[in-house]
Order: structure tokens, then C-alpha cells, then sequence
């Protein structure tokens, strides 16, 4: 193994046999904000994908977004496409005086199994509303009204909402912007150092009251369920660990804070999502965290015959 490269940090055991392995990076923050430890790629240019929307919230609220409480937890969300959702995301745009058809993002289905079926069994079709990532999408709509800019082209790099966007995740991460790519959803995505999204956390965690970036930390803690959904493992731990805020994206990545300033972003080299939890629960208890929740999400069983014969676990080191 080469300095620098991906480590094993999750391993899947059947009947007592290790069947798969993960590989990946972790950076984790002390209070102090030096580096408790990393493993991995934790200094090599990533894409955080939607990891870095409590930094897009922060941004937007710089530049006058309107929003608080629930709706600003949903500016920040890859949200399940349940009713709370779709609601919130209509009563953004309404703020917008904008119709659903302004809304850019890639076409989508709910995101969470039963309303997933329920929405097709009512002959739902993939829609930007539906989508996961209609929250932040219609938030950035409501900052271009705000600031008198067009919304056509929103998702212009070049736009000034994208711009500003792009310097506040480098500021608050404490890196510049390594490269800019297309996110899932179609928007701009900024790539910056696994250890600069842990650090990312950090400063919004530690942000005074009342500052863009606190407000965004506090809305998800309050509102987890409208950043991810009721039955998501993200609101789980969020609800369970006082002080913490977390937000994943895709291809597993996964990045939390607390009040204290100790914070851990996790990146699986797979993208396998079902190991991102493991590993960040793990990194949380070498930095001392300890709830009651993390016994929960610290594995996960895996079944043959229907019953538990192994589990999905963390092999960080």
C-alpha cells in the first residue's frame, strides 16, 4: 500500500466469513480543530456531492435567503420525497412566486421505499419536485428572486449564485476549490480535501449565533427529518447524539460536527452507501463520542434466510 491510498475501513461477514470489504478515507477534527487522526486519501482533492449543502445553505443565507427552521433544513437536504417534503419545497417557491416548472434539477422518484410505491401505485411519474435534491434547488431560486438575478440559468457556474456558492465552500473549508464538476442534480459541484469538508462542519458548527452558518448547523439539528426523511439513518443519529450535526451524499460520503468542534467526514472508495454509517460511527467513538444511538448504527445485519447470519461492520483502525 502507497501512502495516501484508500485503507479498509468496512468489512462484511457471513457465517463468520469475511465476504466484502470497503475501502475508503477518514478525516477527523479534535475541539481544537487539529487533526485527531486520518486514514486514506483524507488529503487528495473529492467531491463532498451532497455533503457540501450545509455550505450552499450557509451561502445563500449570506446573500439573503429568506428561509429558517424546517424549510432552511430543507435548502440543505437530499430529502425523501415524502409529503413533508413536497410540501415544504411548494411553500419555497411560493416565497419565489415561481411555479414547479422553474425548478432545474434532475427528474427523480421519492427516495423512500413505501412513499416510493405509493407515489407510482397513484401514477406518479420521475419528477424535479419529487427528486431529492428539490429543497436546495428551490432555495437557490428564491436567492436569485431575492437578488434580482435570472433564474433561467441558475445553474451556470458562471452565475453569481454559483460563484458565491463556490467561495463560500472554500472558505469555510479552508481550502479553495479544487475543481468544479456537475453534481447529480445538475448543479455546480465544488470538490475540495476530505479533511477540508470535515473542517467544512466544523465551522459551521462553531459559527456564532445567529450567523448564516450557525443557523444552518441549528435548522438541521432541529429538523433532521426534512434534511434527509422520517426513516433515514441520518436523522437517526442526529436525533440521537445531542450537539451533532450530520449530512451525506452520494457515493458515500458522509460527513458529521458537534457543538465542540470535533467533526469527521467518511468517503467509501465504492461509493457502497450501505458502509458509510459504520465507518462514521466508528470515527465518532475514537473521538470520544458516545450515545446510546451509536450502538444502533455501529452495524448492521446481514441475512441468509431471512434471519441475521453475519453483519456489516467497521474495520477502521
Amino acid at each position: 500500500m502507497h501512502a495516501g491510498d484508500a485503507v479498509l475501513v468496512a468489512e462484511v461477514v457471513r457465517s463468520g466469513l469475511v465476504e466484502s470489504r470497503h475501502r475508503g478515507s477518514v478525516a477527523a477534527l479534535a475541539a481544537d480543530g487539529s487533526v485527531a487522526f486520518a486514514a486514506g486519501r483524507a488529503d487528495a482533492p473529492m467531491y463532498p456531492r451532497s455533503s457540501n449543502k450545509p455550505a450552499q445553505a450557509a451561502a445563500m443565507l449570506r446573500l439573503g435567503l429568506p428561509l429558517d427552521g424546517e424549510l432552511l433544513a430543507l435548502a440543505a437536504a437530499s430529502h425523501s420525497g415524502e409529503p413533508i417534503h413536497l410540501e415544504g419545497v411548494r411553500r419555497i417557491l411560493q416565497l419565489a412566486g415561481l411555479e414547479e416548472s422553474a425548478l432545474r434539477n434532475t427528474p427523480g422518484y421519492p427516495i423512500d421505499p413505501d412513499t416510493m410505491v405509493d407515489y407510482v401505485r397513484k401514477g406518479g411519474e420521475p419528477s424535479s419536485l419529487t427528486a431529492d435534491c428539490s429543497g436546495k434547488h428551490a432555495a437557490m431560486l428564491l436567492t436569485c428572486v431575492v437578488n434580482d438575478w435570472p433564474t433561467e440559468d441558475y445553474l451556470d457556474p458562471a452565475h453569481p449564485l454559483q460563484t458565491a456558492i463556490r467561495d463560500t465552500v472554500g472558505s469555510l473549508a479552508g481550502a479553495p476549490v479544487a475543481h468544479t464538476g456537475v453534481d447529480g442534480c445538475g448543479a455546480p459541484l465544488f470538490a475540495v480535501p476530505l479533511t477540508g469538508l470535515a473542517r467544512m462542519f466544523r465551522s459551521l458548527a462553531l459559527a456564532p449565533s445567529g450567523t448564516p452558518e450557525r443557523r444552518v448547523a441549528e435548522a438541521i439539528q432541529a429538523h433532521p427529518e426534512y434534511t434527509s426523511g422520517t426513516t433515514r439513518d441520518e436523522a437517526q443519529l442526529i436525533r440521537g447524539v445531542p450537539g451533532l450535526f450530520a449530512k451525506a451524499g452520494a457515493e458515500a460520503v458522509i460527513a458529521a460536527a458537534l457543538d465542540d468542534g470535533r467533526a469527521v467526514a467518511v468517503k467509501i472508495d465504492d461509493g457502497g452507501y450501505r458502509a458509510r454509517m459504520v465507518v462514521l460511527v466508528a470515527a465518532l467513538r475514537r473521538l470520544g463520542v458516545e450515545a446510546p444511538v451509536l450502538d444502533e448504527l455501529a452495524s448492521a445485519p446481514v441475512l441468509g434466510g431471512g434471519v441475521p447470519v453475519g453483519e456489516l461492520r467497521s474495520a477502521l483502525r
